[in-house]
């Protein structure tokens, strides 16, 4: 019998990518939107935060274990912004367009070896609301940012972040060396080997 978690996001783009990592594990993964979960306020200052956050409200809301997710992209000439705000770079009811559109008018002059990045993901499992010590992994995909949008694939600002070891921005990866690569991905192996622990 596989266990069921609930996934503390709305975003269909995690929910499909979370739940084909964790597939070989066991885990009955549900979206939070199948519970009516209201979406918790992110008012911590880092991803860690955040992400204990989403879990705790998860877990509260549906009484099973929750898995909740922060990520972001930090570029190093914006001092690492958009960073928590990456979803909202572009103001409050930004689409992913108006975040990559105004990335690229604030990089639009900085040189190629000035265009570092990173996306960071804080994954963090909780199993119940009131879980005192939840498990936290971080997984970190270095990149640069493209000048261009390249790419269909993804979602995010994955047609602006270039792979170097494929030399191809992450929108134009299939999804299977997405998962292997990505922040994402690095953090959900992590934290289901932790969980088989």
């Amino acid at each position: 019998m596989s266990r069921r978690i609930v996934l503390a996001t709305g975003n269909q783009g995690k929910v499909k990518e979370m739940g084909e990592i964790l597939a070989p594990f066991d885990l009955q993964i549900v979206p939070q939107s199948e519970f009516s979960v209201p979406e918790a306020d992110e008012t911590g200052l880092s991803f860690v935060e955040n992400a204990i956050i989403k879990a705790r409200n998860a877990a509260a809301h549906t009484g099973l274990p929750a898995i909740a997710d922060d990520s972001g992209l930090e570029v190093d000439f914006l001092k690492g912004a958009p960073g928590i705000y990456s979803s909202r770079f572009a103001g409050v009811d930004a689409t992913s367009q108006d975040n990559r559109v105004k990335l690229l008018a604030d990089m639009k002059d900085v040189p190629d070896e000035k265009r570092t990045a990173r996306f960071q993901c804080l994954m963090v499992y909780m199993e119940h609301g009131n879980d005192p010590t939840p498990l936290i992994c971080q997984g970190t995909w270095e990149g640069r940012i493209l000048f261009e949008l390249r790419g269909k694939n993804g979602f995010g600002y994955d047609p602006v972040f270039y792979v170097p070891t494929h030399d191809c921005a992450a929108a134009e990866l299939n999804k299977e060396i997405k998962n292997q690569l990505s922040h994402r991905g690095q953090a959900l192996r992590q934290l289901a080997a932790a969980m088989k622990r």
